[in-house]
């Protein structure tokens, strides 16, 4: 078919050509690339006939990998650029391209103001994988010596010779040794050439920019851009899919370095038709060819990483809006949209890469292994990307751009996660699933995915449980069911989850059913949240002694010198992790660094600044001091602790530390030693019982893989702002009401009279939790009602269900006076 099309293009070659269908006949009438391309596969279609290449023409319209064996330097020296007559002519040859033969053609293009013999060149070259492979390559400098025997050979030639000649025998070096050139400390965005290393590709990434800039402004060359990738884009899928070219030849990935360079990708001429087939082509490179481009643009500047993300965000949301998703018509399905994310996912890891990575301090595996099931493990769910590249999400302090700009709000909106997530642990290879890509979910899709993940486990246990009940004869409980006292509450649940983390660590899985002795609430949800409330509230009570707590920055942290326990803490990494299980929100407040723990990484001194500001400004403060650290601050690697009862404990950072000055040679290391101890080494017992009974829920979930630390907090957690006009938005109405009932509207304006205390008990009584869901209060769906005409008894609720009980008061006093009376004692669960 490329025969049909370099026929339609450039012609044979002979001037008396009588084919109708070639360019070099008479009375053919021009037309574009594009054009160009569909007419070719219809002549090869109805195998129509192909001219004899004309002895000029021979050798032009090759395949990428036989050509690729042969050197085209000879193309551009043998053209001849004083014959004058006949522009269109001079640059016939030209196979491939070089930051000065751009110039050149376009000054002379320039003189005669007539562009359209460039237009053909961008045409040629830039729709040829072979000639795209082949150009702006970078070369190593010639040493002097190299200079001179260049120019003793082309004394008889005239300047635009030398120039053609220089040029192919620097290819030439380049292919024949490996590329170097001056080394430099900055990104690729910076003037400076950088060294080529086995990562590297041989593209002269400066130049590429250049001559995008000095061309992309008229806008009939970028017309030829937009056209010669629509033409270059399948035949690169076919390399790819069809013939391992990468394989043969690891600079085919200059083609897309190349192209990702045009900063007008994003524009809507791409987003139709050229983009789509180029991010098709470009989601089929193997592994290994991923993997370098990650590198490569890991050294970008964040100002070219952002227009890349804007260039695949652009296609996918252009994409979402144009078309109508939904569960009949998958986005999963949607071609351009799953190669278009396929292809974030080469820019997410640049973006990793090339931010403030922390790859050294990763915190120690469980010593006993947490018993697992037959199937996928937190630990096996690896992106392969990651793996090739030697690196975790989470070992990323600071990406060169925010995550959040790879997050695609109305994918999201689209997205049916239900059937996202069978695709997902499927793993059907005609079925592709988002959540391979969790970069561009966001924190409440993520968290549907894992609702459904932790939904199917429950039922499963509780298939498995009936069927060896079946089997075996014997009585097995189906949930897992807790029977607690209100007033022992710790005690009666650490037995209980003790015994089965102990007997059948799976029962843990299963889903939660609490019940308080004496009390006749059934278990619908609610119940099971003020359990997890009650927990929280008792064990990180300071006068138990298993959390210290910071007034100043109102969070929790691990006692080093608490007598309770391993089975206490735990017990709370079992509460933990049994509240994402079971979708509940805790009342929880630890720094973000326990959060990083958990996901496996150690404490530092970046950490120190939310968990202990005090001492990270103290020991910043002893960074930067300049003066003279040992004469006048007189400090040692022995440090002091204060433990409960006010007694100063002793601990050296290094062996004999009390013997040890700090001075300012060893400071930083005093400093990294210190944090260690804090943040790692003296609770270093405690959050491993933590962490290991929060595996006890989790070690089998997606969880990890999912979810960076912020969001973890999210998820358990929930969100701190509570925005109540939307939780007005979304609330429904029943048994009489609506939105515009009288006690509807001063409901309202009495709720949202209220203080930031009064709101929270209100969502407490109301919900179970004071906090607001993954997503904001918007995403609560609350039902206010009808509980009768005016009365005196007060306002109730179904924590279960987020149904508020409202009876229609005569007066907007009364609804205060009765509403805030039910918030602030309630407390229990009865029947009424």
């Amino acid at each position: 078919m490329s025969r049909y099309y370099h026929q339609l293009t450039e012609g044979c070659g002979n001037d008396s050509c009588s084919n109708s269908w070639c360019a070099s006949s008479l009375g053919f009438s021009r037309m574009d690339n594009n054009a160009a391309a569909v007419k070719a596969l219809d002549l090869y279609k109805v195998n129509a006939k192909l001219c004899d290449p004309h002895p000029s023409k021979k050798g032009t319209a090759s395949a990428y990998l036989e050509s690729s064996t042969h050197s085209n330097s000879d193309s551009n020296s043998k053209m001849n650029n004083k014959d004058n007559h006949s522009v269109r002519d001079n640059f016939k040859e030209v196979t491939y391209l070089t930051e000065e033969k751009v110039y050149e053609i376009l000054d002379i293009c320039g003189e005669k103001e007539d562009y359209s013999p460039l237009i053909r060149v961008i045409g040629r070259v830039f729709s040829s994988a072979e000639g795209l492979v082949q150009s702006f390559r970078r070369s190593k400098p010639h040493t002097k010596e190299e200079l001179k025997s260049l120019q003793g050979k082309d004394e008889d030639k005239d300047e635009d010779e030398k120039e053609a000649a220089t040029a192919s025998a620097a290819v030439a070096m380049e292919e024949d040794s490996p590329a170097s050139s001056s080394s430099s400390s900055g990104r690729l965005g910076d003037s400076d050439v950088q060294k080529l290393g086995p990562d590297e590709v041989s593209v002269d990434v400066e130049a590429v920019r250049r001559v995008y800039e000095r061309l992309l402004s008229n806008e009939k060359i970028e017309a030829a851009f937009l056209n010669a990738l629509v033409y270059l884009s399948p035949n690169v899928e076919c390399d790819l899919t069809y013939h391992n070219v990468y394989s043969r030849d690891p600079n085919y990935l200059n083609l897309f370095v190349i192209v990702m360079e045009n900063s007008n990708l994003h524009s809507p001429e791409y987003l139709e038709i050229a983009l789509p087939q180029f991010c098709k082509a470009m989601s089929k490179l193997p592994l290994a060819a991923q993997a370098k481009l990650a590198r490569l643009w890991s050294r970008y500047k964040a100002e070219q990483i952002r227009r890349m993300v804007e260039t695949f965000q652009q296609l996918i949301t252009y994409k979402v809006i144009s078309n109508e998703f939904n569960s009949r018509n998958l986005v999963n399905d949607d071609d351009a949209v799953v190669a278009a994310t396929k292809c974030l996912k080469i820019v997410y890891y640049a973006n990793v890469l090339g931010g403030d990575l922390d790859m050294e301090h990763n915190e120690d595996e469980d010593e006993e292994p947490i018993p697992e099931s037959s199937e996928l493990t937190l630990q096996e769910l690896v992106d392969p990307l990651e793996t090739e590249l030697g690196i975790r999400t989470n070992d990323c302090r600071r990406p060169l751009v925010l995550f959040e700009e790879f997050v695609n709000e109305p994918l999201n909106e689209v997205l049916e996660m239900d059937k996202d997530y069978t695709f997902f642990k499927v793993e059907t290879e005609n079925k592709f699933s988002f959540m391979t890509c969790p970069f561009i979910l966001n924190a409440v899709t993520k968290n549907l995915g894992l609702y459904y993940d932790n939904r199917i486990r429950m039922y499963s246990e509780r298939r498995i449980t009936v069927l060896y009940s079946l089997v075996q004869g014997q009585q097995l409980n189906p949930y897992l069911r807790l029977k607690v006292r209100r007033d022992h509450i710790i005690d009666d649940a650490l037995v209980r989850l003790e015994m089965i983390a102990m007997e059948n660590p799976a029962d843990l899985k299963k889903q939660l059913y609490v019940e308080f002795e004496g009390e006749q609430g059934v278990d619908e949800g609610g119940v099971s949240k003020e359990f997890f409330q009650l927990v929280v509230e008792e064990i990180f009570n300071p006068d138990i002694g298993m959390f210290t707590y910071d007034e100043r920055t109102r969070l929790f942290w691990f006692n080093p010198s608490s007598f309770e326990n391993d089975g206490q803490y735990t017990l709370i990494g079992i509460v933990l992790g049994l509240a994402i299980y079971n979708n509940c929100i805790l009342d929880v407040h630890f720094p973000m660094v326990v959060y990083r723990k958990l996901m496996g990484k150690k404490g530092t001194f970046r950490d120190l600044a939310d968990a202990n500001p005090v001492l990270n400004q103290s020991l910043k403060e002893l960074m930067e001091y300049e003066g003279s650290v040992e004469e006048d601050m007189m400090i040692t690697f022995q440090i002091s602790q204060t433990d409960l009862f006010g007694n100063a404990l002793m601990y050296d950072l290094r062996e004999n530390g009390d013997k040890i000055p700090v001075t300012n040679d060893n400071r930083k290391d005093f400093i990294s030693q210190y944090t260690d101890y804090i943040l790692n080494k003296s609770v270093e017992k405690q959050f491993k019982a933590f962490r290991r009974g929060f595996h006890m829920v989790t070690n089998e979930s997606p969880l990890k893989y999912l979810f960076r630390p912020e969001e973890i907090e999210l998820l358990i957690c929930g969100s701190r702002n509570l925005d109540f006009l939307a939780l007005e938005e979304t609330t429904e109405y029943d048994g009489g009401y609506n939105r515009d009932s009288r006690i509807i509207k001063e409901f309202w304006e009495t709720l949202h009279s209220f203080g930031e205390d009064q709101k929270r008990l209100f969502l407490q009584f109301t919900t179970g939790t004071d906090r607001a869901p993954v997503g904001g209060l918007g995403k609560l769906k609350m039902i206010i009602a009808k509980n009768g005409p005016d009365t005196d008894r007060l306002p109730t609720s179904h924590t279960c269900f987020n149904v508020l009980l409202l009876p229609e008061y005569n007066s907007k006093e009364k609804l205060r006076e009765r509403l805030l009376k039910a918030i602030t004692y309630a407390k229990g669960f009865g029947m009424l």
